[in-house]
């Protein structure tokens, strides 16, 4: 199979669009809506938070109880979390507005939101703009939808592929309070392939695993975060099997998307100045490496490091042993971007400290850590923690 990659996201028969609400200030695009033509079958992951908008139940029990979906309605610059049961209704009377404008069951709309918590939501902005957004879908407005979701987002992040007549396409957003298992996030997806729920939601958590589930920018998961992903059929393809090469097919697709998307969320981090990749390998279980992985990708003293291109190679090497993962020591290994700095648990004796300084301008940067212990691995993807990064979240709400 070979993936064309797209120039711009066009999904067959589905439309999408973005508008301005109000919202935000200055007439910057906060409401989005993406719809199916006909109905689609769809499946959804979402945060592992505790406290959570009343749009992740509502979305999830929607999956649950529809067999087809039809539309996704998004809000940015507010989070309606933590709002109380008038948060609750003000989600379903979004919900409700975007169904009667569509034409369309209540139970076939998903939703989202995403911005400053425990705010009353405007909600009679949104239904006041829905009917408006509805009159200006097409089929590429993708670009006006990515925009419509984005928060402390610098750039909007869209990705689209196609393998014979079957195109999966979708768009992310995502800055700060990323860690994995859903990190601050939303992405939305869409496909036209046929295919049925079982086999669709487990396609979307073999894509979202490596790829979404494996980014962090510092650490915090959202009370909002979820991928959303509606598939429509009209492909015309027969309806694919979990496990079939036609299956495979469209996971690779699936996850080239997800990690595209993954990727421009860390490389959007909140201040960030580099793309982190800590590639973990010899160890005892997946699990481990993940761990050790995590661990590193969150640790600020590594993260400050980095972004002072200061190769200190102690951070790394006290963060790995506190992980909570058995290791031995006189075991490790540690390679920053090609160069080996620690082999069986010493120093390398001769490396070059200009070469390595060098070496931490890059804007890309991969650390690899060997326990040599196993044969399983992980990767897990950050970005630097820099001064812009403190001054964005200390001014968040003033």
């Amino acid at each position: 199979m070979k993936l064309k990659k797209l120039k711009q996201v066009r999904v067959p028969g589905f439309l999408a669009g973005g508008v301005a609400c109000g919202l935000k200030k200055k007439g910057v695009k906060d409401l989005a809506l993406i719809v199916s033509e006909v109905p689609a079958t769809a499946a959804g992951v979402f945060t592992l938070n505790q406290v959570v908008s009343p749009t992740v139940p509502i979305s999830r029990k929607a999956l649950q109880t529809s067999k087809t979906s039809r539309a996704i309605i998004v809000n940015s610059g507010n989070a309606n979390a933590f709002t109380g049961e008038q948060g609750v209704k003000d989600c379903q009377a979004v919900v409700a507005a975007t169904a009667k404008a569509l034409g369309i069951p209540v139970k076939e709309v998903l939703t989202a939101s995403t911005g400053v918590i425990s705010v009353p939501l405007a909600v009679n902005k949104i239904e006041a703009s829905i009917p408006r957004l509805v009159n200006q879908l097409s089929p590429k407005g993708w670009v006006q939808a990515a925009e419509g979701i984005l928060t402390t987002d610098l750039v909007s992040k869209t990705c689209a592929v196609q393998y014979g007549d079957v195109v999966v396409g979708g768009i992310a957003k995502g800055s700060g309070m990323i860690q994995p298992n859903m990190a601050t996030m939303l992405a939305f997806l869409a496909s036209n392939i046929r295919i049925g729920k079982f086999a669709l939601h487990k396609a979307l958590k073999e894509a979202v695993d490596p790829t979404f589930n494996c980014i962090t920018v510092d650490g915090e998961t959202s009370t909002n975060d979820m991928v959303l992903l509606l598939a429509n059929g009209t492909a015309g393809n027969s309806s694919i099997q979990a496990g079939s090469k036609a299956y495979r097919d469209f996971v690779t697709a699936l996850t080239h998307v997800c990690k595209t998307l993954a990727f421009k969320v860390v490389e959007d981090g909140e201040g960030a100045t580099k793309f982190v990749t800590f590639k973990v390998s010899g160890a005892k279980t997946k699990q481990q490496a993940e761990r050790i992985g995590k661990r590193l990708a969150n640790s600020l003293l590594v993260k400050t490091a980095l972004f002072g291109e200061d190769p200190n190679w102690g951070r790394i090497i006290a963060a790995v042993g506190n992980a909570g993962v058995p290791i031995k020591p006189e075991k490790l290994e540690v390679v920053l971007n090609g160069t080996r700095l620690v082999k069986n648990g010493e120093h390398v004796k001769g490396v070059s400290a200009s070469a390595l300084r060098k070496k931490m301008k890059n804007k890309e940067i991969e650390i690899a850590v060997g326990l040599h212990l196993g044969k399983a691995q992980a990767e897990t993807y950050t970005c630097d923690l820099s001064y812009d990064y403190v001054r964005i979240n200390a001014e968040y709400t003033t």
